[in-house]
């Protein structure tokens, strides 16, 4: 949870590029980060996949206007909006980017290259058709904020009385280290976003970031069966918040532009 899914770094970047707070070269480097390469297959008038670069440029003058995040899960398709196909392929990615002006969506294939110890990530953005419609179950930055701050009380509780590992010092040290490299001046968001969905961001980051600790090392008393399967119904409903939360501050630009409110310079 500490790092972004692709699909936000995407929209984030995207938005600041049609924003105009960033050049084409600093978005995509933001994006790409430490993979290899991404590229894009599938945009109309493109015979092949094409470089990130051009595919940003290409979906501006093919009317593009902002990008939204979707963030799915079997049983919750979170920020899709259609159709099927679409649906089914972000389903399997976990992620998908909707683009805002024109029906177009990107969902990421994610591959590792290279012998062990030498390996790579290269990205292929798929550029698929979408209905333009309200994404699916993405709440407001305010909700998302009212939502995390009793999700974090629960999760804290939940686990604390389930005597799970991860509300203990692993929990805490793992938290130090998210604090830290937030003091050291980690850009959340892309500019142009309003300080609030950053600060809903890193909120839903450090949610996630306790159901991760809770999934991963919190056999911790958790010895039987009942216990485990206690566990997981008092997290599930505490990530989906932090995912719901996560999509309302990568959308924030776009609900906001829509509102006629101007971008934070």
């Amino acid at each position: 949870m500490l790092s972004q899914p692709r699909s936000g770094l995407l929209a984030a970047w995207g938005n600041a590029l049609l924003a105009g707070f960033v050049s084409p070269d600093d978005a995509v480097h933001a994006v790409v980060g430490e993979d290899a390469v991404h590229r894009v297959e599938g945009l109309p008038g493109e015979s092949g996949p094409v470089g990130l670069t051009l595919a940003l440029g290409r979906l501006r003058t093919l009317g593009v206007t902002g990008y939204r995040v979707a963030l799915p899960a079997p049983g919750h398709p979170l920020g899709l909006s259609g159709p099927p196909e679409f649906n089914a392929r972000a389903l399997d990615a976990g992620e998908a980017v909707v683009a805002t002006g024109a029906p177009y969506g990107l969902v990421p294939e994610v591959t590792a290259v290279g012998p062990d110890g030498d390996r790579h990530v290269e990205v292929v953005w798929h550029c698929l058709p979408v209905r333009e419609a309200p994404p699916a179950d993405v709440p407001s930055l305010g909700e998302a904020e009212r939502e995390l701050a009793e999700a974090l009380r629960e999760a804290t509780d939940v686990l604390s009385r389930l005597d799970v590992a991860a509300s203990g010092p692993v929990a805490a040290a793992a938290l130090d280290a998210y604090r830290a490299r937030a003091e050291r001046g980690r850009e959340v968001l892309a500019p142009g976003y309003p300080p609030r969905a950053v600060r809903v961001l890193e909120l839903a980051q450090r949610v996630g970031l306790l159901v991760e600790l809770a999934y991963e090392r919190g056999d911790g008393g958790a010895v039987s069966a009942s216990e485990m399967a206690a566990r997981g119904a008092a997290l599930r409903p505490v990530e989906r918040v932090a995912r719901r939360a996560q999509v309302a501050s990568y959308n924030a630009y776009v609900e906001e532009r829509e509102r006629g409110l101007p971008p934070v310079v």
